[in-house]
């Protein structure tokens, strides 16, 4: 009997971790499902990404992003290396995983067999008067120098990661979306001899937070550059309009001026004239 008690025991222990570990492996499949919704995108340098959660959208990115990496070559003395700069661009066909949470949320993008790998970590804070705000706090992007389409004759090929250091980017309120079509530029650190790995992104939308719709981004928020150059395409016009309106308004004044004098009496200059009035 108490060998089948200690049976039954463990069995129920077993059941219990088995249950256990399902629950694990369910909450990590939702953190990490993914969704590349590239094809929608009629720019076919744009990537458009999601991560959901229980079914649900909790993050989206949509960007086209251009690396710039710097790699080593043998020279052709066979002695001196002499550094390339490999540009390429983010593939619309990557693979998407993530996470999401309350106060933070990454995103990781894979493409050709895990030799590229571009992560990106969100976070939330509190400045000023107590507004909440949202921000990339770090960057990684791991490459492979040993992938020939982009890097050829590399010197010791490899592996390598560059990574941002404090980061606080494309910071903006809580419960919007980041917009910006301008040109955004970050220069990570790279693990290879400490060279500096340039990503730019632009046609940016970005949303890890507070996403109310699914595959919706909430309202948005612009960059300072793009209000920038909004307020410059439109100064022009406002300071036409301006101009026009003094050239309206002094026209009208010299008219009625004009009309004004003309229906004064004109009195004679030659005072001998005045006799016969």
């Amino acid at each position: 009997m108490g060998r089948l008690g200690f049976s039954t025991t463990e069995s129920t222990r077993l059941l219990l971790l088995s249950v256990f570990g399902v629950l694990v492996l369910s909450v990590v499949l939702a953190e990490q499902e993914g969704e590349n919704l590239s094809g929608l995108s009629t720019n076919p340098d744009k990537a458009i990404f999601a991560v959901r959660e229980n079914g649900t959208t909790c993050l989206m990115v949509e960007f086209a992003v251009r690396f710039l990496v710097p790699y080593d070559v043998l020279a052709l003395n066979g002695i001196d290396l002499i550094t390339e700069q490999a540009p390429f661009t983010l593939p619309r066909g990557a693979e998407i995983e993530g996470k999401c949470g309350s106060t933070e949320s990454e995103i990781h993008i894979t493409w050709k067999n895990n030799a590229y790998t571009l992560r990106i970590y969100f976070s939330t804070e509190f400045r000023d008067k107590g507004t909440e705000v949202w921000k990339i706090s770090k960057v990684q992007f791991v490459y492979d120098t040993s992938e020939t389409s982009h890097f050829i004759n590399a010197y010791n090929p490899g592996k390598h990661t560059a990574s941002t250091h404090r980061l606080s980017a494309l910071v903006t309120p809580a419960g919007h979306s980041y917009v910006c079509a301008a040109q955004q530029t970050l220069t990570l650190i790279s693990s290879d001899h400490q060279k500096g790995v340039t990503i730019s992104m632009y046609d940016i939308q970005i949303q890890p937070f507070d996403i109310a719709s699914d595959f919706i981004f909430s309202e948005p928020y612009k960059c300072i550059t793009d209000q920038r150059e909004r307020l410059e395409e439109t100064l022009p016009l406002i300071l036409g309009f301006i101009l026009g309106l003094i050239i309206v308004i002094t026209l009208t004044i010299y008219h009625f001026h004009l009309k004004l004098t003309a229906v004064q009496p004109q009195l004679p200059r030659d005072r001998s004239m005045y006799k016969n009035m």
